[in-house]
């Protein structure tokens, strides 16, 4: 992949530019939204520009793919790579906006690192910017045509149902009357709505109901910020949103999926909004028969702030061999075999020999999920898992 001259050089610059790309990254946005101010009114999410967690996960992915290709040049980050693209995917990311990416990226490098950007430096780092578009334009494409184009596709809302304080579930119809686009459990699908100011600003939302039904279901977390900005349009959605009215979606996404589960073992892993695509997956389970043993992992603030809590124990009441453990700050109800107080902790739940993992909710808690199950036992290649928002894992290993 990386030629041998192109990988010593990347070695013995990476730290360099590792200690720099959050600058890098930071100065590349600037460039890019000031060329391009259309891209951050309607492409990039705001609230991630604002909180800095995009600039985060771009820095974090550069340095990962980098770091790879020198360490193992005849193999590629395909789990890396394959979340970016259906994220790309998910917000039709074309192939031509890659050499616009790249002008500005490698302008905001020989602005940071000035006479450091040799001749030889800057065709090393073309090389592993462009193996890593390519490869990401290759699976963009082929996503795009497995789903029969990057169309975007305007849905009735039929329901609307008040699951929490904070969260509330959009059944959707789509409004051509054509048939829904199919799907498989665990993928989520792009929103875009068009706010007060004239952007239109899109969100990744997972379809919380299992495939198979005409109607389909995201349910959605009303973000009050803290540090951050309030989630705007998660805001709008609650705030705006009724029966009769009409969103714009995109063809389903994602990869946190599963495969052929045949009898094999499973644990669904979620913390609070990060239950929607494991609600999914429970349903998709219950449709199918499946007969292994699954176990159900679940951390939230308290029964009362746990969406979709009714689904969550119905479906794995119906399974043939489920083990459910809910895990609440506060209100646990003790009368309740699968109530416990306090975070989400695996000491004491049995996970059989040749699990397969899959994990949803803040970062924090996958990481910690993710260690107590391979001090189970259980393989780092059989642990998947998905990120709401930027993917911050890489950018905050080590």
């Amino acid at each position: 992949m990386l030629s041998e001259q192109s990988a010593a050089t990347v070695r013995a610059t990476l730290p360099v530019v590792g200690g720099a790309i959050g600058e890098i990254t930071e100065r590349f946005y600037a460039g890019l939204f000031g060329a391009r101010p259309e891209l951050s009114r309607d492409l990039f999410n705001r609230g991630n520009q604002a909180a800095g967690t995009q600039r985060q996960a771009l820095a974090g992915s550069i340095a990962a793919f980098a770091t790879h290709l020198v360490d193992h040049p005849d193999q590629r980050p395909d789990a890396m790579l394959g979340r970016i693209a259906h994220k790309h995917a998910s917000l039709g990311v074309t192939a031509e906006q890659y050499a616009l990416v790249h002008e500005h990226l490698f302008a905001a490098l020989v602005e940071v690192l000035g006479e450091a950007v040799t001749p030889e430096v800057a065709a090393a780092w073309d090389e592993v910017y462009w193996l890593m578009a390519n490869a990401l334009v290759a699976i963009e494409k082929r996503l795009y045509e497995e789903r029969g184009g990057n169309e975007w596709r305007e849905w009735e809302v039929v329901g609307r149902v008040e699951e929490t304080a904070d969260v509330a579930t959009f059944r959707l119809r789509p409004a051509d009357g054509r048939p829904a686009p199919d799907f498989r459990a665990g993928q989520y699908v792009s929103v875009q709505v068009g706010l007060p100011d004239g952007a239109r600003q899109i969100r990744q939302y997972s379809l919380s109901a299992a495939p198979g039904s005409p109607v389909r279901q995201i349910s959605v977390k009303r973000v009050l910020g803290e540090a951050a900005p309030d989630g705007e349009v998660s805001n709008h959605l609650h705030a705006r949103v009724r029966v009769g009215d009409r969103l714009s979606l995109s063809a389903p996404s994602g990869d946190l999926v599963l495969g052929d589960t045949d009898a094999a073992p499973l644990l669904l892993a979620s913390a609070g909004i990060g239950v929607t695509p494991v609600v999914a997956m429970l349903g998709h389970l219950v449709d199918t028969g499946h007969q292994g043993p699954v176990v159900v992992v679940h951390g939230d603030r308290s029964p009362a702030g746990h969406a979709l809590r009714a689904d969550h124990e119905a479906y794995a009441e119906k399974l043939a061999d489920a083990s459910v453990h809910f895990f609440y700050e506060a209100g646990a109800d003790d009368t309740e075999a699968s109530h416990r107080t306090g975070l989400v902790d695996l000491a004491d739940v049995a996970v059989p020999q040749g699990t397969r993992a899959y994990l949803c909710g803040p970062l924090p808690f996958m990481r910690a999920v993710r260690a107590q199950l391979i001090e189970k036992g259980v393989a780092p290649a059989d642990i998947h898992y998905e990120v709401f928002g930027p993917d911050l894992w890489l950018a905050q290993a080590g």
